[in-house]
């Protein structure tokens, strides 16, 4: 708990430690996106940025019940797409976006959502927070860490990284940790950053990290 004394480690081994916990406080962590399909995926998470995933699927039954696949979406009047979508933000941006993505999906990958790296990052609307999410949980495929607001701010809390970048945050996270682990220690954190590590009141008494954490019982610095 918040109370143990700290713990000085080699930094993966401290990695590793943290890893080890997160397993155990989170056994059945599981990507909080809903989806059916690959493209399903693409789509909700290309609108989970900047908006809660909570959110997101509130509104992607009725979206994918109107589009169903990349066909439909890639097909779709505009306008309607964007009123399905309005509620998670920037939806103007992100309808465009699920469309032209939909559009190459369909004419480049015979309607199939790519499974390798390069080729998602062709895709519109998709970087490498995207693709991975995509790869790791439709595909099982982990070539790379997810890096959302929750695990950038809880890695640099742990002294994972002082990398400011989600790529160098990614890479200096790639380095610490073992690779079938990559896309699980994201969902992890996430949901570690849900219940414990809050952006502006992180609850350090309660935390089974702080021991291993550097900004344990800290002043928040937000901003």
């Amino acid at each position: 708990m918040g109370n143990r004394e700290k713990e000085v480690l080699p930094l993966k081994q401290r990695a590793i430690e943290i890893l080890a916990r997160l397993k155990r406080l989170y056994p059945d962590a599981t990507c909080s996106l809903n989806y059916s399909t690959p493209v399903q995926l693409l789509v909700a998470t290309i609108l989970s940025a900047q908006c809660t995933d909570e959110r997101v699927n509130k509104v992607t039954p009725a979206l994918f019940d109107r589009f169903p696949d990349a066909e439909s979406l890639a097909i779709a009047d505009l306008v309607e797409l964007e009123n399905l979508v309005r509620s998670t933000g920037f939806y103007r941006n992100k309808a465009k976006n699920i469309q032209a993505a939909c559009r190459m999906i369909v004419s480049e990958f015979d309607s199939v959502v790519p499974n390798q790296m390069e080729q998602l990052l062709k895709l519109p609307g998709v970087a490498r927070k995207t693709a991975n999410v995509v790869l790791g949980h439709a595909y099982g495929i982990n070539v790379g860490v997810t890096v959302d607001t929750h695990v950038k701010r809880l890695s640099e809390r742990l002294g994972l990284t002082q990398a400011k970048d989600p790529v160098r945050i990614e890479q200096d996270l790639m380095g610490l940790l073992p690779q079938p682990d990559w896309e699980n220690w994201s969902i992890r954190l996430i949901y570690h950053g849900r219940a414990i590590c809050k952006a502006r009141s992180p609850v350090c008494i309660a935390c089974e990290l702080a021991d291993l954490c550097p900004a344990a019982n800290k002043p928040v610095v937000v901003g």
